[in-house]
């Protein structure tokens, strides 16, 4: 995938409001959990669909609080596929929190 330029990144930021651009080539979000393992569960679910895809974000579990960033190392920034992904595990967070 071609690397979005810096327009096409502000665009998609709108479409995932919680995620927040890091050095001008990664996305970041910090998910919160009422139970420590919600966030394992949570992290779990986000390790399958990144398989699936074989794009794969750094993941940091803090207690309660999981972060997730994300980048396209091959386009040395972000693409599509970064913010596909990233509504991916929003959808998952929500999943995860209602149950």
């Amino acid at each position: 995938m071609e690397k979005l330029n810096d327009l096409e990144v502000q665009a998609k930021l709108v479409e995932v409001p919680d995620w927040k651009l890091i050095d001008e080539k990664w996305i970041e979000r910090k998910y919160r959990f009422l139970e420590f393992l919600n966030g394992v569960e949570f992290v779990q679910s986000v390790a399958n669909v990144s398989e699936e895809a074989n794009h794969h974000p750094f993941i940091s579990i803090d207690y309660k609080v999981v972060t997730l960033k994300i980048t396209s190392w091959h386009a040395k920034g972000l693409t599509l596929l970064d913010f596909e992904m990233a509504r991916k595990f929003e959808d998952l967070f929500k999943q995860i929190k209602k149950g």
